[in-house]
């Protein structure tokens, strides 16, 4: 953690994701997309972390597993130890497969944003009566 802030004294993206959520998921969010006689090799939460960070950075699947690999903030922001060597790229394609069944990818959304209203970084959306203006326009004939 100290060499995630003194390499990054602002922060970035990646480390905002931990610092204020401490995660959007955990890896029990998943525990019904693998057989229940194995484990995942990947923590299916980092994996699911690494994706919302490829899509926010405009990252390829080569570039973001080049990212859990070398950038700092990336490793922080997924709770690895600097010398984890990652994993192959083709690791976010059939993770991306694994969302694209069923209902995951909704389940997912909808973890996250309870998450996020649970931290306060978003509200509830409701819907507003349109306000009558002071004055009605007079309709023509």
């Amino acid at each position: 953690m100290q060499i995630a802030r003194a390499s990054n004294p602002d922060g970035t993206a990646a480390m905002w994701v931990r610092d204020r959520l401490d995660g959007l998921w955990c890896d029990e969010d998943f525990a019904d997309w693998y057989p229940r006689d194995g484990r995942p090799v990947l923590s299916p939460a980092q994996l699911a972390t690494v994706c919302v960070l490829q899509f926010v950075l405009g990252l390829s699947d080569r570039q973001a597993a080049e990212a859990v690999r070398c950038r700092i903030d990336f490793k922080y922001a997924m709770a690895m130890e600097l010398d984890d060597p990652g994993f192959h790229h083709s690791v976010l394609a059939d993770f991306r497969e694994r969302i694209a069944q069923d209902d995951r990818a909704d389940r997912l959304l909808d973890l996250a944003l309870a998450r996020l209203k649970e931290a306060g970084l978003v509200r509830e959306r409701t819907t507003h009566a349109p306000t009558p203006p002071t004055s009605w326009p007079r309709s023509v004939t």
